[in-house]
C-alpha cells in the first residue's frame, strides 16, 4: 500500500515529524516499508510567466526569452525547448539555482553566463532536469492560473514523502488513505477528517434493472446510472497528483475517479459504457464454457467457480476482480452505469490467481471490503464525477441499492485479566475501553469483560486473541518490556523405546550421505514413471507448471538431486531426505496434524551413485551395487533383522529389487533405478536407493542384559546344492522356522551365507549355496551329538521343502 503523507495529513494531521509517524505505524503493525522523497532536493526554481520569444541571432535552434519571476524585473533567458512560447507558464531556475546532481553525480548550479554571445539569467527546466519524471521533449508547462514566482516545490507540493506500508493479510481496512488515517487517529488521539461528499441531486429516474442470482457470491450490489457525461474531460492536477504517489498511472477522468476513491475509501468500483450493456444485468456465476475479454486484452474461460456480471447472455465482468472490454468506457463515452458492491471474501478469494494475474480489486475484496458504505461510496464518486466531467445535459439516477446476504457481526468476548496475562502488563478496565474507543470498535462491558461488535469495514476480528491484538497494538509494542519467559522447569523423559528423527538423520550423515530438502511439489510425470500413480493429488494453483502434484514418493527428487550433481560434474553422490508422502485416504479424518481424506506418512530416502568408494589405493575402483546400499540400510535397523523379498516396484530394476520388512510388516523398499528410467532421465550408470517408513526407524528395542557365556562356541559350515530359482531369503526362512520348534534350536546363534557357487562341477539350473552356522549354549559345554542333530535338521529341512542336495 502506497500514498503520500500530505494527503494522509488531510485527513489527520498528527503533531509529529515524518520519521515518528513512519515509527508509529510501524511499531502499530503496519511496517512502513519505505519512505521515498517526491522529488529530489533542488533551491531557488520557481513558476514563471513567458512573456516574449525571439530567434537567438547567432543559433537557429535557440530562443532568447524575456521571463518574468516577479521580481519585478524581466529575467533575460536563452531557451532551446521546442514548446517555448510567449504567454506559457514554466518552471524556471533563477541565478543562484541548485539542480539536481546529473549524470556525474555532481549537484547542478545555474550562473547566469553567455550562450553564443547572448547573456543568459536563468534557465527553464523540464521535468527531467528536475527529477521529477522522464519527460525530457520540452518544458514542463504549467497551468495558465499558475501564481508567477511561488516557488514550485510549494506549488507542486514537492516536499511530499511517499509512504510504502507492507499489511498483512488480516489488516485490509487499511488498503486505503482513510484506513491508515484512522489508525494514526487511534493511535495518537487526532481528529479524523472523514472525506465526505453532498448527495448529488437525483435528476432522472432511470434504473437498470439488476438480479442478483448468487447471494453467496455478491451480498449487496448498488448501482445508478448517469448520463450526458463528458469523458474527455482532464483529470484534476490534484487528483492526478494523488494517484501518481500512490503508485497509479492516470489514465482518464472516468477512470482515475474510480481508482482515486478505491485509494481514498478502500471501496473497489466499477464504471460500464451503458450504451454498450444490452438489456438488464446478472450477478450469477459462471457457466462452463463462457469466455469473456478482459481489460488487460487477455481472453479467460469461466466455469462455476467464477463470478461474474452478465447483460443479455453476454458476460460483462469478472465479479470483483477487473471489467470486460466489451463494456469498458472509453473517451467518446456519454453515458455510464456506476457499480459498488459487496463480494464475499472467500467468493473471490483465489480467482483471479487461477488466471495468472492479480488486481487492486480482487486484493481487497478476498480480504473484506466495507459492506455497510455502498451507497455513501456511490455518492462519494457521482459527486467527483458530475465535478470533473459533468456538463448542461448530465442526468443523474437514482441508487438502486440490493442488500440480499450480508455479514453477520457477533460479539466476540475478550477478557481483561487475560489480556493481561498474554501481552504481560498491567492492563485494567479503563485502559481497554479507552483503547476500544479510540479504535472505533463498539463494545459492552462487565467487569473485567468486553463484547466487541466488529464494524462493518474490519474482517480481522473473530476471537479473543484478535481483540488482544489490538490492544497490545494500541498500547503500543515497544512498551511492552522484553521479559524473559518464566516456566516450570520440569524434565520430559523420552521414550526409551523411540529415537528421534535427528538421530536418524546424523546416523545416515555417519554413514556417508548429505540431506537434501526437496519441494512436495512435483512433476506429474514423475508419480506416473516412479509410483504408477494414476489418482494424483493435483494443485489449483502450483508454483511452477512442471510442479503441479503432491508426491507419493521421494524417489522422484532424489533422482532430480543426482541429475543436478551429475550436470556440475560430481560423479559420486550420496543423497538422502526426511520428509512427508501423501497419498489419498477416504478413511482419513481432520486432526491437528492430519486433513481428512489424505495420509501425509514421513518417509526416509537415500540414494547412492558412482562409485563405492572415493578413489584411494588401498581398494580397487568399483561402482556401488545393491549390497553396498542393503548393508547401510541394515545398519540403520540394528539390531532389529529386516527381510529382504523380492517384488516388483515401477521405479526399480525387475531383478534387482525388494520389498523391506520388519517383524512381517512391509515397511519399504529397496533397488536399482529401472533401465527405462535411466535412459530417459539421462543418468550413465544405475543408483541404488532405498525408502523405508520412519516412524519403523524411530522405534528401537530396548536393551536386554545377557549374561556372557563361560562356555565355548562353535561353527559349523553346510553346503547344499539347491535350484537357481530358490531364493536364499527361503533357505534362511526355513531355518529359522525349523530352529524355533527343535528342542536346542536355541543354541544357534547366527546363520550367514558365506559362498554361492554357479558353473563347472554342477547341473545348468543349479547353485551351490555354503552356510555357516554359528552354535553356543550358554548353559553347558556343546556336545557334538547336539551339534549334528541341529546340522542334520537343518539339511532335512532344506531337502523337503526345497529339494536340496548335501554337496559333497
Amino acid at each position: 500500500m502506497q500514498f503520500s503523507e500530505n494527503w494522509l495529513r488531510t485527513m489527520v494531521d498528527p503533531k509529529m515529524t515524518s520519521d515518528e509517524l513512519a515509527h508509529l505505524l510501524t511499531m502499530s503493525g503496519l511496517e512502513v516499508e519505505e519512505v521515498e522523497a517526491v522529488a529530489p532536493p533542488f533551491s531557488n526554481v520557481v513558476v514563471a510567466e513567458v512573456m516574449e520569444v525571439v530567434r537567438h541571432p547567432n543559433a537557429d535552434r535557440l530562443n532568447v526569452c524575456k521571463v518574468n519571476v516577479g521580481t519585478g524585473t524581466h529575467l533575460n533567458i536563452v531557451c532551446g525547448a521546442p514548446n517555448v512560447r510567449a504567454g506559457m507558464k514554466a518552471v524556471c531556475a533563477m541565478a543562484g539555482a541548485v539542480l539536481p546532481p546529473g549524470l556525474d553525480g555532481k549537484p547542478f548550479e545555474i550562473k547566469v553566463g553567455e550562450l553564443r554571445g547572448v547573456e543568459s539569467q536563468g534557465m527553464m527546466c523540464s521535468a527531467r532536469e528536475l527529477k521529477l519524471s522522464d519527460e525530457a521533449a520540452g518544458l514542463l508547462e504549467l497551468p495558465a492560473d499558475a501564481p508567477v514566482g511561488q516557488n514550485i516545490r510549494d506549488y507542486l507540493a514537492l516536499n511530499d514523502l511517499k509512504f510504502t506500508i507492507k499489511l498483512t493479510p488480516n489488516k485490509a481496512d487499511c488498503l486505503s488513505v482513510l484506513g491508515v488515517a484512522r489508525e494514526v487517529s487511534a493511535l495518537t488521539g487526532a481528529a479524523l477528517h472523514v472525506p465526505t461528499a453532498r448527495a448529488v441531486a437525483v435528476t432522472s429516474d432511470e434504473v437498470l434493472p439488476v438480479t442478483i442470482g448468487a447471494p453467496d457470491l455478491c451480498g449487496r450490489f448498488s448501482g445508478r446510472v448517469i448520463r450526458g457525461l463528458n469523458a474527455k474531460a482532464a483529470t484534476p492536477d490534484w487528483m492526478r497528483q494523488r494517484l501518481e504517489r500512490s503508485g497509479q498511472r492516470p489514465l482518464s477522468a472516468l477512470v482515475d475517479i474510480s481508482n482515486y476513491v478505491m485509494l481514498e475509501l478502500g471501496r473497489p468500483s466499477h464504471v460500464f459504457d451503458l450504451a454498450k450493456i444490452d438489456g438488464a444485468l446478472e450477478v450469477r456465476w459462471g457457466r462452463k464454457g463462457e469466455t469473456l475479454k478482459l481489460l488487460n486484452g487477455s481472453t479467460v474461460e469461466v466455469d462455476e467457480w467464477i463470478g461474474v456480471i452478465a447483460a443479455g447472455g453476454q458476460l460483462e465482468s469478472l465479479a470483483g476482480i477487473m471489467g470486460g472490454d466489451s463494456a469498458a468506457v472509453s473517451l467518446e463515452t456519454e453515458d455510464i452505469y456506476l457499480e459498488a458492491a459487496f463480494w464475499w471474501p472467500n467468493a473471490i478469494q483465489g480467482r483471479a490467481r487461477r488466471f495468472n494475474f492479480s488486481t487492486d480489486a480482487a486484493h481487497r475484496f478476498e480480504r473484506g471490503v466495507d459492506f455497510a458504505t455502498t451507497v455513501e461510496h456511490i455518492e462519494r464518486i457521482t459527486a467527483l464525477i458530475v465535478e470533473i466531467c459533468g456538463t448542461f445535459a448530465t442526468r443523474v439516477g437514482p441508487v438502486d441499492d440490493q442488500s440480499v446476504n450480508l455479514p453477520k457481526r457477533e460479539p466476540v468476548v475478550m477478557r481483561t485479566a487475560r489480556a493481561q496475562k498474554v501481552i504481560g502488563v498491567k492492563i485494567d478496565d479503563a485502559m481497554v475501553a479507552d483503547i476500544f474507543t479510540r479504535l472505533g470498535l463498539p463494545f459492552a462491558h462487565s467487569e473485567g469483560r468486553f463484547a466487541v461488535t466488529a464494524p462493518s469495514y474490519r474482517f480481522d476480528i473473530e476471537i479473543e486473541e484478535d481483540l488482544i491484538e489490538e490492544v497490545a497494538r494500541v498500547y503500543g509494542f515497544e512498551n511492552i518490556p522484553a521479559n524473559a519467559p518464566v516456566a516450570p522447569n520440569t524434565m520430559r523423559i523420552a521414550p526409551e523405546d523411540t529415537r528421534s528423527i535427528w538421530a536418524v538423520r546424523h546416523q545416515l550423515a555417519d554413514l556417508g550421505y548429505q540431506e537434501v530438502v526437496n519441494m512436495s511439489f512435483v512433476d506429474a510425470a514423475w508419480e506416473l514413471d516412479f509410483s504408477a500413480n494414476l489418482d494424483q493429488i493435483r494443485l489449483q494453483n502450483p508454483i511452477a507448471s512442471q510442479m503441479n502434484v503432491m508426491r507419493s514418493s521421494l524417489i522422484g527428487s532424489l533422482v532430480a538431486n543426482v541429475r543436478y550433481n551429475l550436470n556440475r560434474k560430481a560423479g559420486r553422490v550420496r543423497a538422502f531426505e526426511v520428509g512427508a508422502i501423501f497419498r489419498r485416504n477416504g478413511a482419513a479424518v481432520d486432526g491437528a496434524l492430519s486433513v481428512a481424506g489424505f495420509d501425509q506418512p514421513k518417509r526416509v530416502g537415500a540414494i547412492a551413485y558412482g562409485p563405492a568408494l572415493d578413489e584411494q589405493w588401498a581398494a580397487p575402483a568399483r561402482a556401488v551395487d545393491y549390497f553396498d546400499v542393503k548393508a547401510d540400510l541394515e545398519a540403520m535397523f540394528a539390531p532389529r533383522v529386516l527381510r529382504f523379498v523380492k517384488t516388483a516396484h515401477p521405479a526399480l530394476h525387475p531383478g534387482r529389487s525388494a520389498a523391506v520388512e520388519l517383524d512381517g510388516v512391509e515397511i519399504g523398499f529397496i533397488g536399482e533405478l529401472h533401465p527405462r528410467w535411466l535412459q530417459k532421465y539421462d543418468l550413465p550408470q544405475a543408483p541404488v536407493l532405498f525408502e523405508v517408513d520412519a516412524a519403523a526407524l524411530q522405534h528401537k528395542p530396548l536393551p536386554s542384559y545377557n549374561a556372557i557365556s563361560k562356555f565355548p562356541g562353535a561353527t559349523r559350515d553346510l553346503s547344499l546344492l539347491v535350484p537357481q530359482a530358490l531364493a536364499v531369503q527361503a533357505l534362511l526362512d526355513t531355518f529359522t522356522a525349523e530352529l524355533q520348534v527343535m528342542p536346542n534350536g536355541n543354541i544357534v546363534q547366527a546363520i550367514v551365507l558365506f559362498d554361492e557357487y554357479r558353473g563347472k562341477g554342477l547341473a545348468d539350473d543349479e547353485k551351490s549355496l555354503a552356510f555357516r552356522f554359528s552354535l553356543q549354549d550358554t548353559q553347558n559345554t556343546l556336545q557334538d551329538d547336539v551339534v549334528d542333530a541341529v546340522l542334520g535338521a537343518m539339511t532335512a529341512a532344506a531337502v523337503q521343502k526345497h529339494e536340496a542336495r548335501l554337496r559333497a
